[in-house]
């Protein structure tokens, strides 16, 4: 109360005479309250340079270390309708086991027997081929007779062309000869009407020579023409010749387009055979797809498509499976200030939502419930929630992790940095400074290599 009276009570009663003032007034007790105070603040500077472990906290979730062993969905790679479960929620299945069957919704792959038509479609493509082939040796076989009685016809040709020239050479010496012979039968008969006209000769030998030389002039005339038939003859073996020649190209050249159309038909045939294999393949590989099956041996975890009946889109996810082995990680988010802090072998101390911890951040050693992790996987891109995501795997030289840990369950990690005093943890905190910033040991030794 507020002294504001000029009666002063405690100059005119003495409290100690009273039992309650006698218990409180004679009584020292800042004695032991001062020694209390001495005592806290020498344990308090002492603890003040006791060793603190820097650390970065972050929450995160059970997962998986690899990529295949996490939880997935199965989808259909076709569209279909669901007609038969073969599973339900909770079911163990084995790789490879039917989970449920479906049916097709295109009206293209209706036919119950389109594998086996297509099937035949393929047989009957294959003996048009193998026609077609049949047709192009026939073909070969014959262009091959028409250039061997081409080549026959040909010399046949020559040779009579050769006759022909051997005729005109022929013709040619008869034709000498028989101007010769005129010639001379003209100078007999010049020379013998001279001796008549001298009256040496007979008029009777002059009309025998008149007549022989009427007679050879006929014959020269006769042997022009002969030796004119006979260049006749040699133009008609050169055109025999050239004719024969074209006759059999002509016939070849039809042989050989016949047989070009019938290898481009076989060769059209033959894209169409593959075509059909390749679409009765398709067929086969898309009957076996009506069958949804297990991709890896694991749990039947939620149905996400249900019902019979029930169509569905190529690609929906119709059920997830969470596989049966797998190694446990956990997956933590860290501030991109934090990031440079942490390296690949970091060791992390990870708690479990479940299990129960006494943790104390800065002292690991003297923590309870937490178990031994180290980083295994930094990310190199910042996450949509604005932080890093950082895998970490558990240390094999530290307690086991809980067997009844489920992936998806929750974590707090906490990444064990620098040792440093208590004084300049708190120094850093009330400054907000980030932790210390340091190079393990390889990364140091490493650093020194290259820089050397």
């Amino acid at each position: 109360m507020l002294n504001i009276s000029h009666n002063q009570l405690n100059k005119k009663i003495d409290l100690s005479t009273y039992k309650s003032g006698k218990n409180i007034m004679n009584v020292k007790y800042y004695k032991y309250f001062n020694r209390f105070l001495l005592a806290a603040a020498i344990i308090g500077f002492i603890v003040l340079f006791l060793p603190w472990t820097q650390n970065i906290t972050g929450q995160g979730i059970v997962t998986t270390l690899k990529p295949n062993q996490r939880p997935q969905h199965i989808q259909s790679q076709i569209p279909g309708r669901i007609e038969e479960w073969y599973v339900q929620e909770g079911d163990e299945v084995k790789k490879g086991d039917t989970i449920l069957r479906i049916s097709e919704v295109k009206s293209d792959y209706f036919d119950d027997k389109l594998v086996e038509r297509t099937n035949d479609q393929i047989q009957a493509k294959s003996s048009s081929v193998t026609a077609y082939v049949g047709k192009v040796d026939a073909l070969n076989r014959q262009i091959s007779a028409l250039r061997n009685e081409q080549k026959l016809k040909m010399e046949q040709t020559r040779n009579k062309l050769m006759q022909s020239r051997l005729k005109v050479k022929s013709d040619s010496i008869d034709l000498q000869a028989a101007k010769t012979n005129s010639k001379i039968a003209e100078t007999q008969f010049n020379r013998i009407q001279t001796l008549q006209e001298e009256g040496l000769k007979a008029v009777k030998d002059v009309e025998e020579k008149r007549l022989k030389l009427q007679e050879t002039q006929a014959k020269l005339i006769s042997q022009e023409n002969k030796y004119l038939v006979s260049q006749n003859e040699v133009i008609n073996a050169q055109l025999e010749l050239s004719r024969t020649n074209a006759v059999f190209v002509d016939k070849i050249s039809k042989a050989q387009s016949d047989m070009f159309t019938a290898q481009s038909s076989s060769y059209d045939t033959q894209a169409q055979v593959s075509k059909l294999e390749n679409a009765s393949t398709n067929y086969k590989r898309r009957s076996d797809l009506l069958y949804v099956k297990a991709p890896q041996s694991g749990f039947i975890n939620k149905v996400l498509t249900g019902g019979i009946g029930v169509t569905f889109k190529e690609g929906a996810e119709l059920v997830g499976i969470m596989p049966t082995k797998y190694d446990l990680a956990v997956e933590t988010f860290v501030r991109p200030i934090d990031l440079p802090l942490l390296h690949i072998g970091e060791e992390v101390r990870v708690q479990f939502d479940g299990w129960p911890a006494i943790v104390f951040s800065g002292w690991p050693n003297v923590s309870y419930g937490t178990y031994g992790a180290k980083v295994v996987a930094i990310e190199r891109f910042i996450s949509d929630n604005g932080k890093y995501r950082v895998l970490l795997a558990p240390d094999e030289t530290d307690h086991e992790w809980p067997e009844a840990i489920r992936v998806g369950s929750g974590a707090k990690t906490i990444a064990l940095l620098e040792d440093v005093p208590i004084w300049f943890e708190l120094w850093r905190q009330i400054n907000s400074f980030p932790p210390n910033y340091y190079q393990p040991e390889g990364s140091k030794t490493a650093l020194k290599k290259d820089k050397k």
